[in-house]
């Protein structure tokens, strides 16, 4: 194999000491990422030709023209460095997790007299507690949901004082034990805090015990009302801590337990989490970039990965049989370092229990992993298929790869945002969605006009990307810069003659395809022309359709809350008018929250004990 000059000349300078390596490609991108107890022989063996070499370093080796060392004073600490190293660069030749995006943690303030809990995507050293990573957002706002019912926790900005003359509704639908007006001290507060925290943590027993010592005492005391609240309290828990399958005794050691499955360059590992001898959750992870790695490489990245993220370290991580991680020793130390100094067992099941359960993470695995590859191939297929409708339907030269809508959100004309959404080969480009605060239509509404004043200013902005794209050092939006293969109008006639006119002075009409989509019929409107065409109700194209302009109205409707709310109209039921506080009282206590108000049908809404049809309806329009 040949080697470049300025290659040859970076080998002959590299230390024998342990470090990170940084390969980079022709224009500068950071390709791989690793580590090396003597660097100066870990980087010469990639650029001596071996018939060893698997294909994917062969490829890497062919990449690289430049590279960056970084010299450190041991193993672990080149390995602590590697791992920011390709969290931070996410290289295209390292394996690594497959999300991008910070993965969502519970947070509790410990560190706050009232500590309050949140949920958070980045840990901090600020004194709070953390639990997670989980993979799911959703899971663990359910989960929140569970526990807040059992652990009624504070979720509003007050200073507690326990001087406040009135607490809030959620005091009275039994969702906070006020502490603002001293209904709770800040002991016992702070001691409820602690068992959401031990409850999260899998160790329930002592919460148990205690409560059910308490609710006695109070029985006794002729405290009935005190009695009956923990006695609920005991019963949610306990309804909980059945569902979680008994796996060893209580006195059996916390085990995270990992497997993995391989299909076509990605896998799926599976964790189980065991906590007081029950198995108490389990999540899943997807990496990428493991083509041609032996199955200990990738679960040692992995295992690296993952616990540089979660929130808690287990004494005990239990492996497959056939997999062994060749840098145990050194991942061993760093985990007991992130113990405080406790050690943290490998352990490689052979029989009984444990290894039952390490066979179970594995079927798991495989079966996740078939899952989201069908789900992948069906959704890849169902968006060529939709793009090839629409391409077919609406006489397009090409299929539509990169559609743009526009809708308009409104209350009597207030806070008017306009929202454009971007979808490209059938998949929402979130980072290129963007909004437009209405300037021009002052007092009355007009959608017209402002779809007017929308389309206008994004075709300005590329065009100005035209005039300014090839000047030195700039870098034009992609959200404007370029054009669309399709414009999606939310609107019917009226809206699309608008769009029309704003192509025409842009001189795009005829160059970029434009229609209009009617809410009722789901009627799609051409230019200059009376009839309108109605797609299959079944096919992949509608589907596509219907989901942009979703995705365009709801993202239009999550902006105009927020400006709204930045407007003042922070109690938005406090707005809607024949709503007073028995009403509101009503309403919060029948659905909880006003998101949930916000979700109700019309129906649901007047199924409340005060309010009647008109004032639902009243109450739908205001709050959407």
């Amino acid at each position: 194999m040949e080697i470049a000059e300025n290659i040859k000349s970076i080998l002959a300078t590299l230390p024998a000491k342990p470090g990170c390596y940084i390969y980079r490609n022709a224009v500068g991108d950071i390709v791989y990422v690793g580590k090396a107890v003597s660097l100066k022989n870990r980087v010469r063996s990639y650029f001596h030709a071996d018939a060893s070499q698997d294909a994917k370093t062969r490829r890497l080796v062919r990449e690289i023209s430049n590279i960056e060392w970084i010299v450190v004073g041991s193993e672990l600490e080149a390995l602590i460095l590697e791992m920011n190293l390709i969290k931070k660069h996410r290289p295209k030749y390292n394996i690594r997790l497959k999300d991008d995006k910070r993965y969502p943690y519970i947070k509790v303030h410990w560190n706050e007299a009232f500590p309050k809990v949140t949920v958070t995507r980045q840990m901090a050293e600020d004194g709070s507690r953390y639990f997670g990573p989980y993979t799911s957002a959703w899971a663990v706002y359910q989960t929140l949901d569970v526990l807040r019912r059992i652990f009624p926790y504070l979720t509003c900005d007050r200073n507690i004082t326990g001087q406040d003359k009135r607490a809030c509704l959620y005091y009275d639908i039994k969702l906070c034990t006020a502490p603002c007006i001293g209904a709770a001290t800040q002991a016992s507060y702070r001691q409820m805090i602690s068992d959401l925290m031990a409850f999260l943590s899998g160790h329930s027993e002592d919460i148990i015990t205690r409560l059910q010592t308490e609710m006695e005492k109070a029985s006794e005391e002729m405290r009935f009302e005190k009695a009956a609240a923990l006695r609920d309290q005991l019963k949610a828990i306990q309804s909980i801590i059945e569902r979680q399958k008994i796996i060893f005794a209580t006195d059996y050691k916390d085990s995270d337990v990992l497997a993995m499955a391989r299909s076509d360059g990605e896998a799926c590992v599976q964790i189980f989490f065991i906590r007081g001898g029950k198995l108490i959750g389990r999540e899943y992870f997807i990496l990428e970039g493991t083509e041609d790695s032996a199955d200990e490489e990738v679960m040692s990245q992995f295992v690296k990965q993952f616990y540089t993220e979660a929130a808690t370290i287990p004494q005990q991580v239990m492996l497959p049989q056939e997999m062994e991680i060749e840098e145990a020793k050194i991942i061993g130390q760093w985990l007991r370092s992130k113990r405080g100094g406790e050690k943290v067992e490998f352990f490689v099941p052979k029989e009984g229990q444990p290894h039952e359960l390490v066979q179970m993470a594995a079927e798991n695995a495989t079966e996740t992993l078939s899952a989201l590859r069908a789900q992948w191939q069906a959704d890849s297929h169902k968006q060529e298929q939709a793009l090839a409708e629409l391409q077919s339907a609406l006489e397009l030269p090409a299929p539509p790869n990169r559609i743009e809508c526009y809708d308009i959100s409104n209350l009597q004309g207030t806070a008017i945002i306009g929202s454009m959404v971007v979808f490209t080969q059938g998949v929402p480009s979130k980072n290129l969605y963007r909004k437009f605060n209405i300037e021009s239509v002052v007092g009355a509404p007009d959608d017209f006009a402002s779809m007017e004043e929308m389309l206008t200013r994004r075709f300005r902005r590329w065009q100005s990307a035209q005039e300014t794209g090839s000047a030195p050092g700039s870098k034009p939006d992609a959200s404007f810069s370029l054009l669309p293969d399709l414009i999606i109008i939310d609107g019917g006639k009226g809206q699309l003659g608008r769009a029309v006119g704003v192509l025409e002075k842009a001189g795009l009409f005829g160059k970029v395809p434009v229609i209009g989509l009617a809410k009722q019929q789901e009627e799609i409107f051409f230019p200059n022309k009376s009839e309108s065409l109605m797609l299959p109700r079944h096919s992949q194209g509608l589907y596509l359709v219907q989901r942009i302009r979703d995705e365009a109205h709801r993202y239009g409707i999550t902006a105009h809350r927020r400006k709204r709310s930045k407007l003042g109209l922070a109690s938005q039921l406090d707005s809607v008018p024949g709503i007073g506080p028995t009403r509101r009282k009503a309403l919060l206590k029948h659905f909880g929250s006003v998101d949930k108000i916000r979700d109700a049908t019309i129906e649901e809404l007047a199924a409340v004990q005060g309010v009647t049809k008109s004032a639902a309806e009243s109450i739908k329009a205001h709050l959407e």
